[in-house]
């Protein structure tokens, strides 16, 4: 079982980081702790509420309201974390789809036929790249090796058109080429003809996430409900908790407001924020991968 230093424990309670959604919620809180502060200011010193005001009801509401807002907070966290899960399980899936195919080429393809062996040791990781930078909607040309030679030198590609299928077609058009001239048999084709159609089931798979994003308003509505939900808690808990209410409901505010910031990251996993999937990385795996199968 992992342990933690001291040293890591008070890092990891006490720093704040770029991704920590305190640092983004900092303003909100402390007009929240002022706001509080004026509330029970007025209500306990300027206008002395009797005992038997309805005021002093309404923890009764917040009370009901707290099953509501948990509920829609664990279904939109869990919503989010499954759309998350699933583009990892598909960047996984790229990972094992690339080092197989390579695999089997390096195993079929002759030791001395050096420049089909450096086309897919260019191509297949360029694959993982172009997926990265389609789903990022960037338009980047590569350069693969320390050689300097570009990418687009060996499958010429218009970055214009959707590139991921453009690399396909030429790692299927170089499967077909190999075929028609004796190199590789029938047999062999149809096997390497399944992991480039996996490839494309994957960018396919990774489109609909892209492209199907939760609903707006689901989303506006719950952040207008965790603001009403927090401007209404002192003008209750004033009367039983005095100025203390104040940062209990910045504390609050807090905890609501950063399970539905962190549900709005995950939600699109191929972005560039820091809880977002590491494509960089894994597209640099499979570079150097592809390139040691092929040693």
């Amino acid at each position: 079982m992992k342990t933690y230093e001291s040293k890591d424990l008070t890092q990891f309670l006490f720093v704040i980081r770029k991704s920590d959604t305190l640092s983004r919620l900092a303003p909100f809180i402390l007009f929240l702790i002022l706001y509080s502060v004026g509330i029970a200011y007025l209500e306990l010193e300027y206008f002395q509420f009797k005992s038997d005001s309805w005021l002093r009801n309404l923890p009764v509401m917040h009370t009901l309201l707290s099953f509501v807002i948990s509920m829609l907070l664990v279904f939109r966290t869990n919503t989010a974390y499954d759309r998350w899960w699933e583009g990892r399980k598909l960047w996984g899936s790229l990972v094992n789809t690339s080092r197989n195919f390579a695999i089997k080429l390096d195993a079929i393809l002759p030791v001395k036929d050096m420049e089909n062996r450096n086309f897919f040791r260019k191509a297949i990781p360029l694959y993982a790249y172009a997926l990265k930078d389609h789903l990022q909607s960037k338009q980047t040309k590569y350069s693969l090796d320390e050689s300097g030679i570009s990418s687009s030198e060996i499958i010429p590609m218009d970055f214009n058109k959707h590139v991921p299928n453009q690399v396909a077609k030429q790692l299927f058009a170089r499967l077909h080429q190999l075929h028609i001239s004796g190199q590789i048999n029938g047999d062999q084709l149809i096997i390497l003809n399944g992991e480039v159609s996996s490839f494309t089931d994957i960018c396919g798979a990774c489109e609909r996430i892209l492209n199907t994003p939760i609903p707006y308003s689901y989303s506006a509505f719950i952040k207008k409900f965790i603001m009403l939900y927090t401007l209404t808690l002192p003008i209750g808990y004033s009367f039983t908790l005095g100025y203390l209410a104040a940062p209990i409901v910045g504390f609050v505010f807090y905890v609501l407001a950063s399970l539905e910031l962190i549900a709005e990251e995950i939600e699109e996993p191929f972005g560039t924020d820091a809880n977002d999937l590491p494509m960089d990385k894994m597209s640099e795996n499979i570079d150097r991968h592809v390139g040691e199968i092929f040693e």
